[in-house]
């Protein structure tokens, strides 16, 4: 514990921020020891969750990195950037929860009305290996996108910054995605997925 303290007093803060703002891997190693646990706390304390706090730390982090260019200290200090940035990640934290629950339940109510007192239905399972296959048999960045969206339950937004693509091009490849799917599992073109 001594050592780390004694580590985190020998930092320079204005050559640790020119480091980061210059693209220097060390300082943005030394950033991250020296405030992940504030962003941490911070994630853990609003969301409740510890490992959704551990990934909403990771995100910020990768979001600092990638748009420090964006940081200017005449405007305020470091950590309060990465606070700006953490308050923003825990809002799309707690919407995308809100949003499952949402899915959640509205799946709930839509199986109370179709499922009957028999077993859960068969063709729901053959449902989820159609889906699968027709989303494989999409090109792959439409594919990349809709899993990160339906399995990894991210926004646009965050999947543009996950694979550094701009917004308008993710909202086009999943688009263009849910279109090709939609027309592919049509009822009327079973036949032709049969014939292929």
């Amino acid at each position: 514990m001594t050592t780390a303290l004694h580590i985190n007093a020998e930092i320079d803060d204005s050559a640790l921020v020119d480091g980061f703002r210059n693209g220097d891997e060390a300082s943005l190693e030394a950033l991250h020891r020296r405030w992940g646990p504030l962003v941490y706390a911070h994630a853990r304390r609003s969301t409740g969750d510890a490992r959704e706090a551990e990934d909403i730390t990771q995100l910020v982090f990768f979001a600092a990195w990638r748009g420090r260019a964006g940081f200017t200290p005449e405007r305020g200090t470091l950590p309060g950037w990465l606070l700006g940035i953490t308050r923003r990640k825990i809002a799309d934290a707690l919407a995308a929860r809100t949003r499952r629950t949402e899915l959640v339940d509205a799946a709930a109510a839509q199986l109370l009305l179709t499922v009957t007192d028999e077993a859960v239905r068969p063709e729901a399972v053959l449902d989820r290996v159609l889906l699968t296959d027709e989303l494989s048999r999409l090109p792959n960045h439409q594919r990349q996108v809709l899993n990160l969206a339906f399995y990894d339950d991210l926004t646009q937004t965050q999947i543009a910054e996950l694979t550094g693509w701009p917004l308008g091009t993710v909202k086009s490849h999943a688009r263009r995605g849910m279109h090709r799917l939609a027309s592919r599992l049509q009822p009327d073109t079973g036949r032709e997925r049969a014939a292929r």
